[in-house]
């Protein structure tokens, strides 16, 4: 029994509501985001904008349009360019699921 509740408390972490896995997310957004955007705070005089108060929603369509170019940004297209459906969906999640300290 215990090592159920352990099976479920560690899949539970690791989905989120939207069925993405938000240590992948957190995997790329370390590896493609962060430089520009941090992962859980940006500095105050950061000119790229903050991703962890956005919602997934908001995320996902945002980086399906980069990736698709029906929304322009030569930097923003080139890096999105790579994303699977599957890598925007994780970290969408793992954005919508930080919850920074004020």
């Amino acid at each position: 029994m215990k090592r159920l509740v352990l099976l479920l408390a560690a899949f539970l972490i690791t989905e989120s509501s939207y069925g993405a896995n938000l240590f992948a997310g957190q995997s790329k957004a370390e590896a493609m985001c962060s430089q520009c955007h941090g992962l859980k705070k940006s500095s105050a005089d950061a000119p790229f904008p903050r991703l962890f108060d956005r919602d997934f929603t908001y995320l996902q369509t945002a980086l399906q349009q980069y990736r698709d170019k029906t929304r322009k940004s030569d930097i923003m297209n080139a890096v999105a360019g790579s994303l699977t459906d599957e890598d925007i969906d994780n970290i969408a999640a793992y954005y919508d699921n930080i919850h920074p300290s004020k």
